[in-house]
């Protein structure tokens, strides 16, 4: 499919697989969308700038960086300056409003149906594309009469809307409307259709003179005329009840305009981006509030809302985004607000940059540009794009497929395959964004890119997967590819319940195809090191493992049910590295956490395990969000025989009556190369597995008894 992309301040249309609907979304085929002119110039602003650049108007990140060079080294630093860079270079996908028709629903979604005539939005989302995948908060059902031109401007509009409502504009209230660009026409057909006087604020005479042929009551120059006379004289000298912000300037006018020209006791509302460099005497005397408005209404930025489906009480929250968004339609299809006139011209995606160059012509610059698609039903949506007309089969290698191309895939995995020439072949890469799909294929020289796992699976040229999605994914395609007849490694953990698995080890143990957990630190020569003398031991170990793992908000996916949480995605490393070094079956666990006295740290992340296995070794594990991160993020002490071993980070190795192979490195090496070239032997046959089955299970079933007794 195409869609349009922005790069390097270059607007273009390229071809990437089209979108795969899932449980909680919907597949629509795109007839119109909204260029946002505002949002989306900025995009291609920002995207031009050099990194240079960007720091520069950014000092902050100067001492950020500083600290970081400091803390971690050269390498380390230039390293995480090349990964900004990455995102930096990479194509970022335009558009937020859409409309269509719904083709695919997911199995969770009940009152949509294909075929139904929809407007769509969201950044990310509702993009400039002939396919796109939206959750179901995020779209609406268009009203009859009202034609797809129209309802691809809904996003706008709910955002207009959302600036109203935060302006509890009332029947006869007299609204300033400063900067009369879309948003601000929007508005003040809202405020008109509300009972309210509007007055207006522009310094464009073309802008002033639409708003007033649609229902404006006045409007004012201010390099013309006295701002603040014009706008006492409206309001019968006290000035008005509102003023809303719809412009979008770096300069501190507008917001001092908006506080002198209101009376007292005043709002102002912000809908736009301005200057906030904000007088106090301004707001002091009259005693204003100043409101910010955010984006289309409540759920905004709230993914439990928007991808996960759940909405809020009609009772407690009138007006959600997708309510906004519906009466925004309804006010179209009664012919309350007028938005034909402000739709200057639609082009074909496939002139998406001639609609652009429209857009930065300062002398006519549209209200609203829109582009077009082809409405004809398609029988065959293409998921797949070939990005090199490679041989399918090479001797000896293995054609690998990389299942999720996010940052980690991108930063660690596929860099490290890619030094492996002699075992793997860079076959395929599965994205569920399509542009991503595409992008990482074409920069790593992956043979073909995208976005349907099952037709994947179907390839029987593919010989294995590693699978690098959120927690919650792994259990669910570890088996879907086990039953296709594919070796999978799959990154931790490898299930976030018991149940899954469960079904995972039975598929396992049915198809008998290889099967690897990302279990990394075992790999490392630091643990190898470890192993090569704890394996002489006569008596039990004990062990002291301390992963100061950092504070991670609440509400980051991470400590979810996506994720499972951090003992489950996370510890599960150390329960493997005991396994490792003591290759002894668990006997007794016991799980002990803190009482937080407030709710910034959570006891489920704060915690202390005692492990004693079946050959009386003792292993600890202290995992806490409460340390500071200048302290070494992992730090572990052995002892045995009348001996210590030492491990700092994973970047030094000390020994105590005994001598060690000399073992460092600048950064952490955690193993994550070895551990691929330990699954190449594997697959070749060369080695058994590298990880004993038992061993994976015990892991995760370790993680799962403490998050058990943490929760009991």
């Amino acid at each position: 499919m195409k869609q349009v992309l922005i790069r390097k301040g270059r607007v273009f249309a390229e071809d990437v697989p089209a979108p795969v609907v899932s449980d909680n979304t919907v597949l629509v085929q795109v007839y119109y969308s909204c260029i946002s002119i505002g949002t989306e110039m900025t995009m291609i602003g920002s995207s031009e700038k050099t990194l240079l650049k960007k720091v520069i108007e950014k000092p902050e990140k100067v001492m950020k960086g500083a600290r970081k060079l400091k803390k971690e080294g050269i390498f380390k630093t230039i390293k995480h300056i090349q990964k900004i860079q990455e995102r930096s270079d990479a194509p970022m996908p335009a558009g937020y409003s859409a409309s269509g028709i719904v083709v695919e629903v997911g199995s969770n979604i009940s009152d949509i149906e294909v075929g139904d005539r929809v407007a769509c939005a969201g950044a990310g989302i509702a993009n400039h594309a002939e396919y796109i995948e939206v959750p179901r908060n995020l779209l609406v059902k268009i009203p009859d009469g009202v034609d797809f031109d129209l309802a691809s401007t809904v996003t706008l509009g709910a955002i207009a809307m959302q600036g109203v409502r935060r302006a509890d504009a009332r029947l006869g209230e007299n609204i300033a409307v400063i900067g009369l660009g879309v948003l601000g026409q929007i508005t003040v057909q809202l405020l008109k259709a509300n009972g309210c006087r509007v007055i207006g604020v522009d310094l464009d005479e073309r802008r002033m003179q639409k708003a007033v042929e649609l229902g404006m009551d006045a409007g004012v120059n201010p390099v013309i005329s006295d701002i603040l006379k014009t706008v006492t004289n409206f309001s019968d000298g006290f000035g008005v009840d509102a003023a809303i912000i719809t412009a979008a300037t770096s300069s501190k006018e507008p917001l001092a305009q908006a506080f002198q020209m209101c009376r007292k006791k005043g709002r102002v509302v912000l809908v736009g981006v301005v200057g906030m460099e904000i007088n106090r005497d301004d707001m002091y005397m009259k005693e204003l509030d100043l409101l910010v408005s955010t984006s289309y209404g409540p759920g905004r930025y709230d993914d439990k809302y928007e991808l996960h489906g759940n909405d809020y009480p009609y009772a407690y929250v009138r007006w959600t985004e997708n309510r906004n968004m519906q009466e925004y339609l309804r006010l179209i299809a009664d012919n309350k607000i007028v938005i034909s006139p402000l739709i200057e011209k639609a082009y074909k995606i496939e002139e998406a940059d001639k609609a652009y160059e429209a857009i930065k012509n300062e002398d006519s610059k549209p209200f609203m540009v829109l582009l077009k698609y082809d409405q004809e039903k398609k029988s065959n949506i293409e998921r797949k794009y070939e990005i090199t007309a490679q041989t399918i089969r090479k001797e000896g290698l293995i054609n690998i497929a990389i299942i999720g191309a996010g940052s980690f895939a991108r930063g660690v995995h596929i860099p490290n395959l890619s030094t492996l020439k002699n075992y793997y072949r860079l076959y395929a890469v599965m994205s569920r964004t399509g542009s991503n799909a595409r992008a990482t294929a074409e920069r790593f020289g992956f043979h073909y890119a995208t976005t349907d796992y099952g037709q994947l699976l179907e390839d029987k040229n593919l010989d294995a997967v590693i699978i690098t999605t959120r927690h919650n994914l792994h259990a669910q395609e570890a088996i879907r590819a086990l039953k296709a007849g594919k070796a999978v490694f799959v990154e931790k953990p490898m299930a976030v319940n018991r149940y899954e698995m469960e079904e995972l080890k039975t598929t396992i143990d049915e198809t008998k195809r290889p099967f690897m957990i990302g279990f990394n630190r075992r790999f490392s020569k630091y643990a190898q090191e470890i192993k090569k003398h704890v394996s002489k031991r006569i008596n039990p170990l004990i062990i002291n493992y301390q992963m100061n793992a950092g504070y991670i908000p609440f509400d980051n996916w991470v400590q979810t049910e996506e994720g499972g949480g951090r003992i489950i995605g996370e510890a599960c490393h150390v329960f493997d590295l005991f396994n490792f070094l003591t290759e002894s079956e668990l006997d007794t666990i016991s799980v002990d956490c803190i009482t937080p006295r407030n709710g910034y740290f959570s006891s489920k992340d704060n915690i202390v395990v005692n492990l004693k296995y079946k050959d009386g070794s003792l292993c600890s594990l202290t995992y806490t969000a409460l340390g500071n991160n200048q302290y070494p993020k992992e730090f572990c002490q052995i002892y045995f025989d009348g001996k210590n071993i030492v491990l700092n980070d994973y970047k030094s190795l000390h020994g105590y009556g005994l001598k060690l192979n000399p073992v460092e490195s600048k950064d952490s090496d955690k193993g994550q190369l070895e551990e691929l070239v330990e699954f190449a032997k594997y697959l070749k046959g060369e080695i058994q597995p590298p990880i004993p089955l038992w061993q994976l299970i015990q892991a995760t079933e370790t993680a799962f008894t403490v998050v058990e007794n943490i929760t009991a």
